[in-house]
């Protein structure tokens, strides 16, 4: 790994020199072990600790397919669904792997007694498969997470459609928090340049979400003016649709927990601003019973801030503990769009609220390959900006894991993979000192 990192490091280095590397025999890898899955049985969630279950190992270098390439990681981050892995919930993820494996004998290679994670990447192009014509080694590339088969008509519309649809380094294996990883090259996109390692693998998953989630026409359809209602805010994903409503010309009202949130909030440049803990509402009584009354006291709330209007668009991810009000909450003809259901799986709401007022509710999951390209394009031209607040090193990835499962960060933490340090990988200065205060927002909380 040596010669590779040596070669990134270089100012001279060609495509032909990163082609003519060796590939090593075997690499380090952030795992989690299949004879480990029932670690946690009987254990409640917030107990569970991901710096129990995994590991950072050397693992043999995958067998290179068609349409594929090897990537040398630089830099990596933590989501929801790596924390999600390492605690084995809401299932195992080597049942994804076990039923992808079946999928043909190139697929087989993913069904293992280990499972590589991570579904973020900043790095360089080692080696490409056949048949993939646009990459080549010694290419600087970030990597979105969807991985597609695309052999049913389904996925030619929209490639989330697609029935063999996966999330790279959660439903497959080779993931990016790793010194090497293996994607499939529809996968690549252009490293932004005036960010560093860690910077660049930040925003993929979490900002292409809220991209498909919020802007699309798959999603929400944001358009200028729209009153959005934003869960979460300052987080991983709700600081995406933060900027992404601000940059569109909508008003996001921003949902946060603490003043300190609510001040990232503001130097996003958001004015609506609910400190849901300060204001105390309690959305259900006990655990079977909501509370209509806090509904209406929210919505009251909002119209607060928007000079009397109800929210056009809900931004929701939190699940059952809010989602009652989400609809409640929603302007006539309005649009809940879902991401996920950190809090719950099992919604409820009234839905005299939704059909009588002619509300939709929208499920969104991750983004196809034009989404994610759209909002990577975004994040080079430095309209939207990176949230990283934290990052550490491969073998503190158990740590990371951990705290973003207790919700101790803030935006999103990254993870250093073959980069020896931070702040490496800067090609155009003149842009970064431009947006250098917005790209180091959350550092500086």
């Amino acid at each position: 790994m040596k010669e590779i990192l040596d070669a990134i490091l270089a100012s001279d280095t060609t495509a032909a020199d990163f082609a003519a590397l060796p590939i090593p025999e075997s690499y380090r890898a952030v795992t989690i072990h299949k004879d480990e899955a029932d670690m946690f049985a009987g254990v409640p969630s917030r107990d569970k600790d991901p710096r129990k279950s995994l590991h950072l190992e050397d693992v043999p270098v995958p067998e290179l397919g068609p349409g594929e390439a090897l990537v040398a990681v630089m830099a990596s981050s933590v989501n929801y669904n790596s924390v999600w892995t390492s605690i084995f919930e809401p299932v195992s993820t080597f049942g994804f792997l076990e039923r992808y494996g079946k999928l043909s004998p190139l697929t087989a290679r993913h069904d293992l007694p280990y499972h590589v994670i991570g579904s973020d990447l900043a790095g360089v192009v080692l080696r490409t498969g056949p048949g993939v014509n646009k990459w080549k080694p010694g290419d600087e590339v970030v990597a979105h997470c969807l991985s597609v088969e695309l052999e049913s008509a389904d996925g030619h519309n929209d490639t989330m459609l697609d029935p063999e649809q996966r999330i790279w380094g959660f439903e497959t294996n080779f993931g990016g928090l790793a010194e090497i990883a293996l994607v499939k090259s529809n996968q690549l996109m252009p490293k932004p340049d005036h960010l560093t390692w860690e910077e660049a693998a930040a925003p993929g998953l979490v900002n292409s979400t809220a991209y498909r989630q919020l802007v699309s026409r798959n999603g929400a359809g944001m358009k200028q003016g729209d009153n959005v209602l934003i869960w979460g805010a300052s987080g991983g994903l709700g600081s995406y649709a933060t900027q992404f409503a601000l940059a569109g010309g909508a008003n996001p009202i921003c949902v946060v927990s603490s003043p300190q949130k609510a001040g990232i909030c503001r130097s996003m440049g958001a004015e609506a601003i609910i400190d849901r803990n300060a204001e105390d509402y309690r959305f259900w009584k006990d655990e079977h019973t909501q509370d209509p009354r806090e509904w209406k006291r929210f919505g009251k709330r909002i119209r607060e801030l928007t000079d009397g209007e109800d929210v056009d668009i809900v931004f929701e991810h939190p699940g059952r503990e809010t989602f009652g009000a989400s609809v409640y909450v929603t302007r006539k003809g309005g649009t809940i769009v879902t991401c996920a259901s950190t809090s719950g799986y099992n919604h409820e709401y009234d839905n005299r609220y939704l059909w009588m007022s002619l509300k939709r509710i929208v499920g969104s999951h991750f983004a196809n390959y034009r989404e994610a390209w759209e909002a990577n394009r975004l994040i080079a031209k430095g309209k939207i900006h990176p949230t990283l607040s934290k990052t550490y090193r491969l073998d503190e990835t158990g740590q990371a894991a951990y705290d973003v499962h207790r919700n101790l960060h803030q935006g999103k933490v990254g993870v250093l993979a073959l980069a020896p340090q931070e702040g490496m990988g800067v090609r155009d200065r003149e842009l970064r000192d431009k947006h250098l205060p917005a790209i180091n927002r959350f550092r500086n909380v």
